[in-house]
């Protein structure tokens, strides 16, 4: 969903660009990208990040990993670093990218990142834009390029055709599953909600009683 537009925006990114990093930046760092963070410790990101509920959470609960948000939508990245920024934790180990997630190899370089999060991605359901959907096989092929061997990729949706074409997806491609990662009603799952950091989405969802999907594959 697109947030609508927000005057305070652009002026506030352009005023931040030590915790936002565009396009252009993203691409220059390549290889290059815990030369950012206080420490260097594993790397770890979220396409299509939102409103940053998820990320913040991760970042908060997990000090010893750095975090990158990724985010298209101005208003969305906006308010998502605006809230790292004013939360009252110190978050050193966060930053955020406003760009394009389609292509992450185009920013990281192979073995860079060490875990991947698509978090509510949107389904776009028609058979005609089946090639706009994140776990698309052109879209696995350049998480491929980013992670190491056995790197994860841990997708959550609330849209039961969505998981059901994305299990197919990742399977065909040739990913590995971890069959204690796999749930058709997370919430309701004790062991996996254990970890569990909520989006926005999943908040709202759940609350209305409908079931969240997750699972976790692995490239070899």
């Amino acid at each position: 969903m697109r947030l609508r537009n927000k005057k305070w925006a652009q002026p506030w990114l352009e005023n931040h660009t030590d915790l936002v990093i565009d396009q252009d930046h993203a691409v220059a760092l390549k290889g290059n990208w815990q030369d950012l963070f206080a420490k260097k410790q594993p790397l770890q990101i979220e396409i299509g990040t939102g409103k940053g509920q998820f990320i913040i959470g991760m970042a908060k609960k997990y000090p010893e990993i750095n975090f990158i948000g990724m985010e298209i939508q101005e208003a969305a990245i906006a308010v998502a670093a605006r809230k790292a920024d004013e939360d009252e934790t110190s978050l050193p180990n966060l930053k955020f990218i406003y760009g394009d997630g389609a292509g992450v190899d185009t920013y990281f370089a192979k073995g860079e990142i060490s875990k991947l999060f698509l978090n509510f991605s949107d389904p776009w359901p028609k058979t005609r834009h089946e090639t706009r959907r994140l776990t698309y096989k052109s879209f696995l092929k350049s998480y491929q390029a980013v992670l190491p061997a056995g790197g994860e990729i841990e997708f959550k949706t609330d849209n039961r055709g969505l998981f059901e074409y994305s299990l197919y997806s990742f399977a065909n491609y040739g990913i590995k599953f971890d069959p204690t990662g796999i749930s058709l009603n997370l919430h309701e799952d004790t062991d996996l909600m254990a970890n569990n950091v909520e989006t926005e989405y999943e908040e709202k969802f759940s609350a209305k009683g409908f079931p969240i999907y997750k699972f976790t594959g692995s490239f070899n």
